[in-house]
């Protein structure tokens, strides 16, 4: 009876797994756990918008330089008596009003005149530009455009067909989209490489993994997050193999990332510095503290009074009068967690395996503390990616090749331009305009002078 009581709350326990206590996304929360009710004397939660106290932000008005008409709204006799007016020093209400032309298109058509030579006897006709003829029936700031609707904002080929047919007023089939869209992907070539060559010498990254649907089979997307860029990788393995092919087997740097095992095999094969997700492993105490078992309560419970005590530390920088008395606390905090984690751990599985964890990795749970720069938790990452999976569950993902590659190149272009503070459009249009001038393309490597 006491083994099967034992099964029975681990199987509960499994299946009381949420995105609270474990690695599992929201989106698998059938029923959201419900909050705890919260202490007395706690601040209520503000209201939605402006906050009493607080300095109000409007924007700033368009530079003269900017406008492209300027209204003057005057009387042209007094309202009161009808008698004649003069221009005071006063002025009114000032309005900026930014509209739509009605015809938001340039159409052009570029036709190669044939000429007759009456010495030679021949017709010459000109050669047209290769960049008008690699274009073809969109130029390059309307092609970028198609390549920002689909990639930034999500669009289908129906709904880009819809835009072009009610803004834009002009008829174009989904067909042509799809070519536009490739040679947008092809101007996004060279940017692309540069950065996955560029990520093997980086001092540190931060990756993650995510699923990704290609017609009914499931491939994965990987994002290796550095300071000021983020590549993107579509593969159909999840396994360790994708690091080597990525980062090689001699990296020199850290990497963050959580406790999949891809990462143990890489860091144990070829001896690379990881710094695991605190994040992570603050989820897995939580389900201790949700446990059935009375003993893996008090367990989880004494580890997260730890690890408050550790992150209390963090939060509280800046009050520490020296650096070292910094490191100094930080340190201590470890050594209780890493104590109380190994030595007070009770004989159930659930506690077991989490104390091993410590035992033999808790030098790659701190590593933040001796390694300045790196972040304690996966956070990084787990934003970068967070795009991708709104770009899956709009899109349902890919049905080819092509398709992996443009979700690669573009969602890098897109989190790398934010990283940057650059215009992902305006990107575009130099890259698709440099493709069709057969150009050097702009680069998306951070600039470090």
């Amino acid at each position: 009876m006491e083994a099967l009581v034992a099964s029975l709350q681990a199987a509960l326990a499994k299946a009381q797994k949420h995105s609270g206590n474990s690695s599992k996304p929201p989106s698998s929360d059938i029923v959201k756990p419900r909050r705890k009710p919260g202490k007395k004397g706690r601040r209520r939660k503000p209201k939605m918008g402006g906050q009493p106290g607080h300095d109000r932000h409007e924007r700033a008005p368009f530079t003269p330089a900017e406008l492209d008409a300027h209204w003057l709204w005057y009387y042209t006799e007094c309202p009161c008596c009808r008698g004649k007016l003069r221009d005071a020093q006063e002025l009114g209400r000032t309005i900026q009003q930014v509209e739509l032309p009605q015809v938001p298109v340039q159409i052009e058509q570029h036709t190669a005149q044939g000429q007759w030579c009456p010495k030679c006897q021949r017709i010459f006709i000109p050669t047209l530009p290769d960049e008008l003829r690699k274009a073809g029936l969109v130029g390059p700031r309307l092609t970028a455009l198609v390549g920002f609707l689909k990639g930034a904002c999500h669009m289908s080929y129906s709904t880009l067909r819809k835009y072009f047919r009610d803004v834009l007023g002009v008829t174009i089939s989904r067909g042509m989209l799809r070519k536009l869209v490739g040679k947008v992907t092809d101007s996004l070539a060279d940017p692309y490489e540069a950065l996955c060559a560029m990520l093997p010498t980086e001092d540190r990254l931060n990756v993650d993994e995510t699923g990704h649907k290609e017609n009914g089979h499931r491939l994965w997307t990987w994002c290796f997050r550095a300071y000021l860029y983020t590549v993107y990788k579509i593969s159909p393995s999840r396994g360790s193999e994708v690091l080597v092919a990525t980062l090689g087997k001699e990296f020199d740097g850290i990497l963050g990332c959580d406790y999949f095992s891809a990462y143990h095999k890489y860091m144990r094969d070829f001896g690379v510095l990881l710094q695991f997700c605190l994040a992570h492993l603050i989820r897995d105490v939580k389900f201790l503290v949700e446990h059935p078992h009375k003993k893996n309560q008090a367990y989880g419970l004494l580890l997260l009074a730890d690890l408050r005590r550790l992150f209390g530390v963090i939060h509280q920088r800046e009050e520490y009068a020296s650096p070292d008395n910094f490191q100094r606390a930080l340190e201590k905090a470890r050594r209780q967690l890493v104590w109380d984690a190994t030595r007070r751990a009770p004989l159930s599985r659930e506690a077991y395996n989490l104390a091993q964890r410590f035992r033999t990795n808790a030098d790659s749970y701190f590593r933040f503390i001796t390694e300045p720069g790196v972040e304690p938790t996966n956070n990084l990452a787990e934003q970068a990616i967070r795009f991708v999976a709104i770009h899956r569950r709009i899109t349902q993902g890919t049905r080819g090749e092509d398709g992996r590659r443009w979700c690669e190149r573009i969602w890098t272009v897109i989190q790398t331009c934010s990283q940057q503070g650059r215009s992902v459009f305006e990107f575009l249009c130099a890259a698709v305009t440099a493709y069709f001038r057969s150009d050097e393309a702009p680069s998306l490597l951070p600039d470090t002078s």
